[in-house]
């Protein structure tokens, strides 16, 4: 339950009394809790005359594009700290919210030790190193995944061995890395190494290599990802979701084996919370929330792949599933809200389960978080954004690929606003 209904406010302004020698100045995030205030530099300088005092953000430069997207995602990202504090404490400072978007503790205090490792970190396998560590710690509080755990090992070894055998260094400084790393270090994985591995496979070592100098950015260890820009989408598939008829078929169908009842009852749960296998094996009461002035029941919860906060409304058919299992051991004794085996069984279970509704497709966990992106664009309507939120993607871009939008929705959308612009006869309408 939310222990606080506290307001936040997140501003960006342009801090021209701190402009270098070549008039560029930092741009500053200042966090407002009721009527208290934090600040922190977002690690972008720019000329005052690029900056735009009503928008809040900057134009007119090459990397004005870039610096808003960062401008736009520290603003979602310190909205979905506050609104997972808001279930943690009954009292929250903008210094809290400030610590936590630094990876820091809400309580950390200047000169804790909890910052002694940054100085240790400038370095790439040093970084890399942290990340690690970090990473097998949230791992045993089982809100991490030990697979992903092993592509972060994996990609820390290839780095390793990239460094050693094309800088001949045992590591390298954050500072001495430019983007022709990240070129080089592809054509490492996929032509020069002894054991090539493929593109697809390749561009996601570099991907996460981009995400750890995105961490080392959001430290201020480098003033820059100089990666950034390299492309990393490989030749994706689109997955196509269920339609909505055919989840119903499932809801509805009469199963009398019990396994697969269960089975199909958390698949149903995932297709209306949009929660991947890892985070609804996890689930427990404790992330069920009220919230808003009505109390409406809300599920809230770190996605245990990237740790972004995703947040949906409890449906009927979710609350419907949730009570049916009140009494099961999955709740008594394992503490988990709906019963889930592990990701095989589950699978092989689904497979069954397909055979039996005479649906021609295979099943699969993940397919339920493409099917939910589907039906609450399409059939539910809600937008690309909220979405977005719901899925805890990072980025509009990521949804993109979850959720197309499809001609019914273009049909009902024309269909609502054809009258205001063109009169029965089809004549254009002067609504100016």
């Amino acid at each position: 339950m939310m222990k606080n209904n506290q307001k936040l406010t997140v501003l960006f302004w342009h801090r021209k009394s701190k402009a270098d020698e070549t008039g560029s100045a930092p741009i500053i995030c200042r966090i407002t809790v009721d009527s208290s205030e934090a600040e922190f530099s977002i690690g972008k300088k720019i000329p005052a005359k690029n900056w735009n005092s009503k928008t809040k953000r900057v134009y007119g430069c090459l990397d004005a594009k870039l610096i808003n997207s960062r401008i736009n995602q520290i603003e979602t990202d310190l909205e979905r700290h506050f609104f997972k504090l808001q279930f943690e404490h009954e009292y929250i400072s903008p210094i809290m919210v400030r610590n936590v978007y630094k990876g820091l503790s809400a309580d950390y205090k200047p000169g804790e030790s909890q910052n002694s490792n940054e100085s240790q970190t400038r370095s790439i396998l040093a970084l890399a190193d942290q990340h690690v560590q970090d990473f097998t710690e949230m791992v045993r509080k089982r809100i991490r995944s030990a697979e992903t755990l092993r592509q972060w090992k994996a990609t820390r070894n290839k780095i390793a061995e990239f460094i050693t055998k094309n800088y001949r260094s045992a590591d390298l400084d954050l500072e001495t890395i430019d983007y022709s790393f990240a070129t080089k270090f592809y054509k490492y994985l996929t032509i020069d190494r002894e054991k090539v591995i493929g593109e697809a496979a390749a561009k996601k070592q570099i991907k996460n290599t981009k995400q750890l100098l995105s961490i080392a950015e959001s430290k201020n260890l480098i003033d820059k990802n100089p990666i950034q820009k390299f492309r990393c989408g490989g030749d994706e598939t689109d997955v196509a979701p269920l339609e909505y008829e055919q989840v119903y078929l499932l809801w509805n169908k009469k199963l009398t084996i019990l396994r697969l009842e269960e089975v199909r009852d958390v698949f149903i749960l995932q297709c209306f919370t949009g929660f991947a296998f890892q985070d609804v094996y996890s689930l427990s009461e404790s992330h069920i929330g009220n919230v808003g002035r009505s109390g409406e029941k809300w599920i809230v919860k770190e996605r245990g792949k990237t740790g972004v906060t995703e947040m949906v409304p409890i449906m009927p058919i979710v609350e419907e599933i949730i009570d049916k299992y009140k009494d099961h051991e999955c709740r008594k004794v394992f503490g988990q809200l709906v019963p889930v085996n592990s990701n095989s069984k589950y699978n092989a279970y689904l497979k069954e389960i397909a055979m039996l509704c005479g649906i021609r497709r295979a099943l699969n966990t993940h397919l339920a978080r493409h099917t939910f992106a589907d039906m609450m664009l399409n059939v539910f309507e809600f937008s690309l954004e909220e979405v977005s939120k719901m899925l805890g993607h990072k980025t509009i871009r990521t949804t993109q690929r979850y959720a197309k939008i499809k001609k019914n929705r273009i049909s009902k959308t024309w269909g609502k606003v054809r009258s205001k612009v063109f009169n029965l006869d089809g004549k254009l309408i002067d609504i100016s």
